[in-house]
């Protein structure tokens, strides 16, 4: 350990179980890169088959318990919001959940020690990195990812977002979106900053083609490809709904949906129903480590996103970054984030939302037309690459973490 690196402290819900996990990494990734300048511990929920405490890449990972351990299920997997809506069993272990949280953070920053705190998401690790801040005197960072602002709209919540919004040191968001509807809620004159996750682009990259994907799930025509959660703000069944026009008028083209979540039943029905068993295939949740390929093999990626029916929506939209830099075409919706990252006929396509006619004709037009919009995809990847390669996005959180230590 270098004694010299200012001790960082990182509060999330989501972080990889295991090697080779399919949860989202961007919290991990984010860490990895900080570790150059920190010594960085993180404090994530326990799962079943992970490891209470490990080092994964440099960081020190402490995993805290909070119910017998086949029933430790509430984050992983999938969001904590749609699980909480989909199983209300779970509503029975959060505040076992939440108590067991805060008291695990107590005691390691009475052993620890951290010089600073980096809290993912306002609610709930916002709200304990107050109240850690109030005990210790710790400086605090936070930074709002989506569901945290969008979907937790309670007249309760909105009052402890503006509490952690008030007494935090450094507020940020990923997104536009997000900073103004944060702004809004908690009644502040000063928009929060924004600094987006990040993507690998020596990773995510058009060498990555791998034609064994193709062969692997029969698609020998068009490749479309949906990555992400299969919940509801993801709009995937409005995708399922459009393939149906698709199939007429481009009768090769085929949708790998790469994901799990808890419409994957109800998908996967609607599917059948409309009689799109041959045209869509689900791929289930795939090793982070194996998407650049799908990436980079696909020909376009299609994020019909949607705001759901609680209010959540799309915070950022990660996934379009990783299409665009693996040499992918896109197409997206304009709710959320996502109009950060997507310039109508710039960067990629934009849809209104929820509108399966449009998202339909959309995909079909790109589809028959692809070979023309070559010029767009490279010009596409030059301008994600600039903005958000984790070389850029690590040394932006490194300076607002540095600023913030010196507050």
């Amino acid at each position: 350990m270098d004694r010299h690196k200012p001790k960082l402290l990182v509060l999330t819900t989501t972080f990889p179980r295991w090697k080779n996990d399919t949860d989202p990494p961007f919290v991990y990734e984010l860490s990895k890169r900080l570790t150059s300048s920190f010594d960085v511990t993180v404090h994530a929920p326990h799962y079943p088959g992970a490891s209470v405490k490990e080092q994964m890449d440099g960081i020190h990972v402490h995993r805290f318990r909070y119910f017998f351990a086949p029933f430790e299920r509430l984050a992983g997997g999938r969001g904590i919001v749609p699980k909480l809506r989909k199983n209300k069993i779970y509503i029975f272990l959060l505040p076992l959940f939440l108590a067991s949280q805060l008291c695990s953070l107590i005691w390691l920053v009475y052993n620890k020690h951290p010089d600073i705190i980096h809290a993912h998401w306002l609610i709930p690790q916002g709200l304990w990195a107050i109240v850690l801040k109030k005990l210790f005197n710790i400086p605090v960072i936070i930074t709002a990812h989506g569901a945290d602002v969008f979907a937790l709209r309670s007249p309760l919540v909105i009052a402890l977002k503006k509490q952690v919004v008030k007494e935090a040191d450094t507020v940020l968001t990923v997104s536009e979106a997000l900073a103004e509807v944060l702004s809004s809620d908690t009644r502040s004159y000063e928009q929060p900053s924004i600094i987006p996750m990040g993507v690998d682009s020596s990773l995510f990259t058009p060498e990555m083609r791998n034609e064994v994907i193709r062969k692997r799930y029969g698609i020998y025509g068009p490749f479309l490809l949906f990555v992400g959660r299969l919940t509801e703000k993801k709009g995937v069944s409005n995708l399922v709904d459009a393939m149906t026009t698709v199939t007429k008028n481009v009768p090769e083209a085929k949708l790998l949906i790469v994901g799990s979540g808890e419409l994957e039943h109800h998908l996967r029905l609607r599917v059948c129903q409309r009689g799109l068993e041959n045209a869509i295939i689900f791929a289930g949740g795939v090793p982070n480590k194996e998407l650049p390929s799908y990436y980079a093999t696909a020909d376009i990626f299609i994020g019909p996103s949607v705001k759901a029916e609680g209010g959540d929506s799309e915070g950022f939209g990660l996934t379009f970054v990783e299409a665009v830099m693996s040499g992918c075409l896109v197409i997206g919706t304009n709710v959320g984030g996502i109009e950060d990252i997507i310039t109508d006929e710039k960067t990629g396509f934009l849809v209104p939302a929820g509108d399966v006619k449009f998202l339909a004709e959309k995909i079909i037009h790109t589809t028959k037309s692809i070979e023309s919009y070559t010029g767009l995809r490279i010009r596409a990847r030059e301008l994600v690459i600039r903005k958000y390669d984790w070389r850029r996005i690590a040394d932006q959180y490194k300076k607002a973490l540095n600023m913030a230590l010196l507050k």
